[in-house]
């Protein structure tokens, strides 16, 4: 059978060439390289050995590759921990302020309001200024609240999502016997995040108990000067009622809105 013959490149030449003028008494020579010029080529254990600049660059671009890579993935266990620790619900997790669809004039006014919000969250941040989403039920409430929350997390901040009862058992959770957190330490979680999303306010009538933990919660932030977003299915009156006049008021403080969502339900809607 047939062989085909050896294909000898160029470079294979040019090596072939240069091991042809190189001496085995030899242990040092000169050689040319393409980019940098002239080296001094050295006989070694495996061979003669290659450009040292090139060498070097290469070496130089494994290791600025290597620690791109670590970068990124240092930046990729950041994003999952805020992520994590956000604790959005799974229904909620794909809600962006981009794919929330406005049906009516109100709803496209809201989202102009809540997106403003989220852009400017640095100035939001340094004025601790609050955002009220107050309203029927399926207006959309959440997804907006959610939508900033992704904002601050892209932006490296820390949101987290919890709805008013699951912030009270936490509280009352230390007052278990043997649990090492203290009540402090529990309202403390609460107000360390650069944005706190409280959902369901009102949802039931609180004990005083209750009441009293919700207020050390946003009272904290105000104090931290820390934003906090509302949701609430409750008129403007009855959540007011609700909170009481002095968490109510440090909600509005500094810059807080209100965004009424007074609009048809997107599930009404969906089920018609």
């Amino acid at each position: 059978m047939e062989t085909s013959p050896r294909r000898i490149t160029g470079q294979g030449l040019a090596l072939m060439a240069s091991s042809e003028r190189r001496p085995r008494f030899m242990s040092a020579v000169l050689e040319t390289c393409a980019q940098h010029g002239e080296y001094t080529s050295l006989l070694l254990p495996g061979g003669w050995s290659a450009c040292v600049k090139c060498e070097h660059a290469a070496e130089a671009a494994a290791t600025a590759a290597a620690q791109a890579s670590w970068q990124a993935e240092l930046r990729t266990r950041a994003w999952e921990a805020r992520l994590g620790r956000a604790a959005i619900p799974e229904r909620f997790s794909d809600r962006r302020l981009g794919t929330y669809v406005p049906t009516c004039d109100e709803a496209e006014r809201a989202l102009r309001m809540v997106t403003r919000y989220a852009d400017n969250f640095a100035a939001v941040r340094k004025a601790g200024a609050c955002l009220i989403l107050c309203g029927d039920v399926g207006t959309g409430k959440t997804h907006l609240a959610v939508g900033v929350a992704h904002v601050v997390l892209e932006q490296g901040g820390q949101a987290v999502f919890t709805s008013v009862m699951r912030a009270v058992r936490s509280v009352k959770e230390t007052y278990a016997k043997g649990n090492p957190k203290t009540e402090a330490q529990a309202i403390a979680d609460l107000v360390e995040p650069d944005l706190l999303i409280l959902d369901e306010v009102g949802v039931q009538h609180g004990s005083d108990t209750e009441k009293l933990v919700l207020f050390e919660i946003i009272n904290g932030r105000y104090e931290a000067g820390r934003p906090t977003i509302v949701i609430s299915n409750l008129a403007i009156k009855l959540l007011e009622e609700y909170l009481g006049a002095r968490a109510f008021d440090r909600l509005r403080e500094g810059g807080g809105q209100l965004v009424v969502c007074d609009w048809e339900s997107y599930r009404s809607r969906r089920a018609a």
